[in-house]
Formats: C-alpha cells, sequence, structure tokens
C-alpha cells in the first residue's frame, strides 16, 4: 500500500513541477514562494481549527490534528527551516534552467536519501534496488551531457549548484521525515509546518524583497500559483501518509517520488517546447529503467 501512494504522490509531484515552472517564468521568485507557503497554509488552518475546536467530527479520521506541545512543535518548526531552504534555491534553478534539466537532477536526490537511510535507519537494499540505485546515478551524468548542448556547464553554472543544494536539503528533509513520522503524527506535522513557512516567509518578504521589489524582476499574479499549492499539498499528504505506514522505507519512497520527473518531462516536451530532448530521453529512460527495478526489489 506504501508503494502505491508513493508513486500517486509522484504523479501529484510532476504536476507541481509544472505549474512551479509555469508561474516563475517571467516572475519574482520570492512572493511566489510566498503565496505557495499562504496557499497551503490556508488548506489546512480548517483542519487544525475543527481539530482544536470540534475534536469529534475529525478524531477518527487521517485528517485529524492533534494537540501537542512545544517540544512537538520545535521539531515541526525545524522542518519548516529545512523544507522552505530547498524550496527557495529550487525555486530559483527552477526558473532559470529547462525542467527538462532539472527534473532529471532532482531525480537523483534519493540517492542522497539512500546513503543517509543507511546510516541512520539501517536500512538494507537488495540487487535489484541497488541496480535502480546506480541507473540514478548514472543518469546524472548523462544528464551534463545533454546540458552541455545548451550551454549549461554543470561544473559551473550557478542556478545548477542551486538545484543540487536544493536536492541535497530535500534529502536532509526526506531523513527527518521518517524520524518525525516515527514520533509525530503526520497530519500535525504537514499543517504545521505549512503555517510556520507561510510566518518564515512573510519576515523574508517584507525585509528582503519589499524593500528592493522596484529594482528587481516585477511579480505578475498568475491562477497557476494557485495550483501550486493545491499539488503540492496533495503530494506530501500522500507522502506523509505513507511514509507513517508500517513497512515503509524511506529510501524507496523517496526514490519513487522523483518519477515525478515523467510528468515534467513530458509537459517539457509538449509545452514548454525545451530543447535537445532526444539526448535528455535517453536520462528518463534510465530513470524509470530505474523505478522499475525499485519496484521489485519491493514487492
Amino acid at each position: 500500500m506504501w508503494l502505491i501512494l508513493a508513486f500517486l504522490s509522484a504523479a501529484l509531484l510532476g504536476f507541481y513541477d509544472v505549474f512551479k515552472k509555469q508561474s516563475l517564468k517571467d516572475n519574482a521568485v520570492l512572493p511566489v514562494l510566498f503565496l505557495n507557503t499562504i496557499f497551503c497554509s490556508l488548506l489546512f488552518l480548517p483542519f487544525i481549527g475543527v481539530s482544536h475546536w470540534s475534536p469529534q467530527i475529525l478524531q477518527d479520521t487521517i485528517f485529524y490534528v492533534p494537540a501537542a506541545g512545544w517540544e512537538a512543535h520545535k521539531l515541526i518548526l525545524l522542518k519548516s527551516f529545512i523544507v522552505l531552504s530547498s524550496w527557495m534555491l529550487g525555486y530559483f534553478a527552477m526558473k532559470h534552467l529547462p525542467i527538462t534539466i532539472v527534473g532529471p537532477i532532482n531525480a537523483t536526490r534519493p540517492v542522497m536519501v539512500l546513503i543517509g537511510a543507511m546510516l541512520l535507519f539501517g536500512e538494507r537494499l537488495n540487487l535489484y534496488q541497488w541496480i535502480g540505485v546506480l541507473l540514478a546515478v548514472l543518469s546524472f551524468f548523462l544528464l551534463s551531457r545533454s546540458g552541455r548542448k545548451e550551454g549549461i556547464d554543470f561544473k559551473h553554472d550557478r542556478w545548477v549548484f542551486y538545484v543540487v543544494l536544493a536536492a541535497v536539503m530535500g534529502a536532509v528533509s526526506g531523513l527527518y521525515d521518517k524520524y518525525l513520522m516515527n514520533h509525530l503524527n503526520p497530519m500535525l506535522v504537514q499543517s504545521w509546518y505549512n503555517v510556520y513557512q507561510a510566518f518564515i516567509m512573510g519576515s523574508i518578504i517584507a525585509f528582503l524583497w519589499w524593500p528592493q521589489r522596484k529594482n528587481i524582476t516585477p511579480f505578475r499574479w498568475k491562477w497557476t500559483i494557485v495550483c501550486i499549492s493545491l499539488f503540492l499539498c496533495a503530494a506530501d499528504f500522500v507522502y506523509f501518509y505513507s511514509l507513517s505506514l508500517d513497512g515503509s522505507m524511506v529510501s524507496i519512497v523517496s526514490m519513487v517520488r522523483r518519477s515525478s520527473v515523467v510528468v515534467s518531462f513530458l509537459f517539457g516536451a509538449l509545452v514548454f517546447r525545451e530543447k535537445n530532448l532526444k539526448s535528455k530521453v535517453i536520462d528518463l529512460i534510465l530513470v524509470l529503467i530505474g523505478m522499475f527495478f525499485l519496484y521489485l526489489g519491493t514487492n
């Protein structure tokens, strides 16, 4: 069950990347990210309110947000800072790089999660799963070759560095998620970390973006910004729930989530009309084969 949920989360995450790319086109990055955190918070505030004021309505459902003390909220607040750091880096990279480059780079993120999961949680992979991981690593090196055809030097391009660093922070978040799911309710984590992110981004907007807004790329409202939040919240909800199930492996869930690259790649080819697709499709095929081997290994 947890593996099926991981694939569903991946599909939703793919559409999230597509809407993010469209929203960031010729637009200011920080306000888009701020609005994303606001809309995500608004989606979860009703569940927090009902769970507090009328707990009997949601108490026996997966939407119930239990009360928690400062010790729990302290852990969730740390989660907010980690995720927001990854998002900031990833949003800037997504704006300046083709989605057919960003997606496959993000697909290598679970390799970092795997190493951490082995060290921290004692997870072990079988032969099929190792094949999937190695194919993901190989795909990264092939992608760097494709990027050079578009003038993107993986060694010196600032935005490539941003997306790689975002992937590292995302891997840290993934490992931390497994720890949180072993100690806290999934809905408690997802609802409150979104609320905290909105406050953090509000401070960043007020002190960093607003004073400089006339000297940088202007912000333009796009309805796709709302879609970012909707698909992200749905993807994360399914993701957290899958991690909370017995027997789930964070290294596998994280790897499967990266198959979202299929959705983003197709949109990059059909909607955004990005270049050098023939060479990039080899990387995509490697990612898909890697996902297949992970599925075989898990079953």
